[in-house]
């Protein structure tokens, strides 16, 4: 019985010791690999995206300063009008009664006038009975020219060279004057000049800058790609959320994304692009040609800075194995662009063409990489 329970635990022992012995040759025999991508040299571009509204550059709403009916209009929409073109006509009757009665004013005040003067001359009228005279000569002439500005006020005249945008108000409608809310008889546009009203994020306002170009696209030209250039930036965001007293500006902005106006000039010389159209804009904010560009995800840190792993293959004598080895290269990035990155070697060569790691492998807790070895299973 002894001597068969000997055997037992010779035969698990030297079943272990196999296993652990060929384990450890197959781990021998592993080859480690890496995920790989090439070094280039390629012209890198780094953009800021926004949307954006295609505006004309030079617009205006055509409003009457005075109260009445509209009497004629002159112009249709997608007219072509030059400035002081009369565009439309306000029905005058009430202000040129009010001129006809203030014309006749004014001459009874004119012979009132003359005829106290005269008796001043002589004699017969007091200081203070001409000084009323002429005070209800003075009078009358003021209200004869407000009347008389009243009754031009009737002819609508446009104020520049345009394009008539939209249907103009019709015929009986009453257009009524006003600082805050006056009615808009018809709008008049230079739509030979375009320009786009974009929004960009304050995470990127500072990178944008007056003269820089953009690409941009619009859903009625799907195909098409126009260009703009950056003509000015706000100084202030959309919602002026920095003025503490605007307090319905700061609570709803406390909460919310910040945005800053920026205008760019968009040439348009085939007229494809309309007021109100949304414009998609890739402002370009840096560019390099012909950079030493890896992608971003072979980029690493330490504590000595920004690396990439150089891999190199070499080839085993007398096999078919090909070993992988990795060297650090530190290097000094520069431009980022969507999925390269532009780099500079500080220690180490990096050229086109080599190999790079654009994978991360964390540090393996063995048991073989503490000194300790394995033991076998019993």
């Amino acid at each position: 019985m002894k001597w068969k329970l000997a055997a037992l635990l010779v035969l698990i022992a030297g079943t272990s010791i196999g296993y652990y012995l060929y384990s450890d040759a197959a781990e021998a025999d592993q080859v480690k690999t890496y995920d790989t991508s090439k070094v280039v040299r390629m012209d890198l571009t780094k953009t800021v995206s926004a949307t954006g509204t295609v505006q004309p550059k030079e617009s205006v709403e055509v409003s009457s300063k005075i109260t009445a009916r509209i009497k004629e209009v002159l112009v249709q929409e997608n007219d072509t009008v030059t400035a002081g073109q009369t565009v439309a006509i306000l029905d005058g009757k009430d202000f040129e009664a009010k001129r006809d009665q203030a014309k006749f004013k004014l001459t009874n005040a004119e012979q009132k006038l003359t005829r106290v003067k005269r008796l001043y001359d002589i004699g017969a009228k007091s200081k203070e009975e001409l000084e009323d005279a002429e005070y209800e000569y003075d009078t009358a002439k003021s209200l004869l020219e407000e009347t008389e500005s009243d009754v031009a006020e009737t002819v609508i005249t446009s104020p520049m060279d345009g394009v008539v945008v939209g249907e103009p108000k019709t015929a009986g409608s009453m257009a009524t004057q006003g600082s805050d809310n006056p009615t808009v008889i018809m709008r008049i546009a230079d739509l030979s000049e375009k320009q786009i009203k974009a929004k960009v994020d304050e995470t990127d306002i500072g990178a944008v800058a007056v003269g820089e170009r953009a690409d941009f696209t619009v859903d009625a030209h799907p195909n098409d790609k126009f260009s703009a250039i950056v003509t000015k930036i706000s100084q202030t965001d959309t919602a002026n959320s920095w003025d503490i007293d605007n307090s319905s500006s700061s609570s709803s902005s406390s909460n919310s994304v910040i945005y800053y106006y920026v205008t760019l000039a968009a040439p348009d010389t085939e007229n494809k692009l309309l007021p109100a159209m949304t414009a998609r804009l890739d402002i370009v904010v840096g560019e390099v040609n012909n950079a030493l560009c890896v992608p971003i995800a072979a980029l690493k840190t330490d504590n000595k800075g920004a690396y990439v792993e150089k891999i190199t293959k070499v080839q085993q004598p007398n096999s078919a194995k090909v070993t992988e080895t990795a060297e650090k290269v530190y290097v000094t990035a520069g431009l980022y662009g969507a999925e390269y990155v532009e780099v500079v070697p500080r220690e180490g060569t990096l050229n086109p063409g080599d190999d790079v790691s654009v994978s991360y492998e964390a540090e393996a807790k063995k048991a073989t990489q503490s000194g300790q070895r394995r033991m076998p299973p019993f």
